[in-house]
């Protein structure tokens, strides 16, 4: 009878399916470790791009967040991933992982400083000294908290006595922090007063004027006109200001187009003569 109970038993559980063990978790891949395998390929081993790009999914996370942390300063956070993101492809190529060193050690410093560069290089619309590109943050920042503080905007003696520079440094920054951003003259007025539409900054240019020049020849020449006779002012009067002929001057006056014409050169050489005697001595 026991015999035949095993028998039974041993059919039973040959015919039962199997249950297959729990696998165990993977132990996790460090980037060293992943790094370490790649300085063996070589650089055409079609096993390398495969390991880069997962060192990339695994460090993909803290770089959007280090992009994050530079948001709010006048560049799309896309663009700031994107820089950060090539931080992290120039960390894995440039890492040596026989320096001991944890990879992360060298992935921070090369992807904000990929960063900065960003900011540096391609949001300033004027080429300024470094120090002042890296003083400009800082400068926004204590001008934040003094004005949160305060509420007023602090003077030049204020901003130089917390960031421990001189005055004449915390003017020129100032000046300088405000070529971050440039607007094109092509840029709609928003502050046009009169509301015309289609008005461009361009509009609002002056021009140089072309009878600024006169304006000192006129007033040099007021005191030498004022010493003309009366006959001299009116030949002057209506040649230059009421454009008319010497013959229809000579038929005003009465007298013949030679003796006008006489009259005027001798009245222009006195002029000539008076004016640059003046000039000389002023």
């Amino acid at each position: 009878m026991s015999a035949i109970a095993s028998t039974v038993s041993q059919n039973t559980a040959d015919n039962l399916p199997v249950i297959p063990r729990p696998r165990q978790p993977a132990e996790e891949v460090s980037a060293e470790q992943l790094l370490s395998e790649l300085k063996e390929l070589d650089e055409d081993d079609p096993r390398a791009d495969g390991l880069r790009e997962r060192v990339v999914v695994l460090y993909q996370p803290l770089i959007n967040k280090i992009a994050r942390r530079y948001g709010g300063r006048g560049e799309p956070l896309e663009d700031l991933k994107q820089t950060a993101m090539v931080g992290l492809v120039k960390a894995v190529r440039g890492y040596d992982p026989d320096r001991g060193k944890p990879f992360i050690s060298y992935l921070l410093p090369t992807v904000t400083g990929e960063i900065k560069r960003h900011f540096r290089d391609h949001t300033w619309a004027v080429r300024v000294p470094r120090r002042h590109q890296e003083n400009r943050v800082k400068l926004r920042r204590i001008t934040g908290e003094f004005q949160q503080k305060n509420a007023r905007t602090p003077t030049i003696a204020e901003l130089a006595e917390e960031m421990g520079l001189p005055e004449s440094e915390i003017s020129e920054l100032t000046q300088v922090s405000e070529s971050y951003r440039s607007l094109s003259l092509d840029a709609p007025d928003s502050s046009d007063s009169d509301g015309q539409e289609g008005a461009r900054l361009e509009d609002h240019l002056g021009s140089e004027d072309a009878a600024l020049e006169r304006v000192v020849e006129r007033e040099s020449i007021k005191p030498a006109l004022a010493r003309l006779p009366e006959r001299e002012r009116m030949i002057l009067l209506l040649r230059f200001f009421g454009d008319h002929t010497q013959s229809e001057i000579a038929d005003r006056l009465g007298y013949s187009q030679m003796h006008v014409s006489r009259l005027l050169a001798g009245v222009l050489e006195q002029l000539r003569k008076e004016v640059g005697t003046d000039a000389a001595r002023n």
